[in-house]
Parts: C-alpha cells; sequence; structure tokens
C-alpha cells in the first residue's frame, strides 16, 4: 500500500515538473497568445482618443482649480477658467 503512495506521489511530481518545464520553455509564446487574445478582446485607444482623453482630464483640473480658487486672485482665476473653456 505504501508503495503505490509513493508511486502516485512521485507521478505527481514528475507531472508538476514536466508543466514547470513546458511553461518555462514556452513562456515567450504564452505571453504572446494572452497578449494578442486580450487585444482581440478589448482593443488599445488609437492616439487621437488617448489625445482627447488627456485634454479632457486637463480641462476637469483646471475647472477643479477655478472651483476652489477661494485663496486664489481673481485674476488668476479668469486665467484658469479661460484655459479650461479653450481646451
Amino acid at each position: 500500500m505504501s508503495m503505490l503512495s509513493i508511486s502516485s506521489a512521485l507521478q505527481a511530481a514528475l507531472g508538476f515538473g514536466l508543466l514547470a518545464a513546458f511553461a518555462t520553455i514556452f513562456r515567450p509564446l504564452l505571453t504572446g497568445t494572452y497578449r494578442a487574445l486580450k487585444l482581440a478582446v478589448k482593443p488599445g485607444m488609437s492616439r487621437e482618443q488617448r489625445l482627447a482623453r488627456a485634454y479632457s482630464r486637463n480641462a476637469m483640473v483646471l475647472h477643479s482649480m477655478t472651483s476652489s480658487g477661494d485663496d486664489l486672485s481673481p485674476n488668476l482665476v479668469a486665467e484658469l477658467r479661460a484655459l479650461s473653456d479653450r481646451s
């Protein structure tokens, strides 16, 4: 009975070792396949989309700065509002 449990433990260890070797050898292929599947499911944004997102984020920051401009001078608040309206 103990010989059977030893052989099954060795078989499990050998199987895990083969799986680890397979993953190590084919890691670049597996990584590339994962990235390709990820792009197929959810494609990345184009350059124009990334720029538009950055512009809108900057406008939101400027707008929030003007909203909390109690301690700022009125001229600076007016300039910030003009900048946020431009973008």
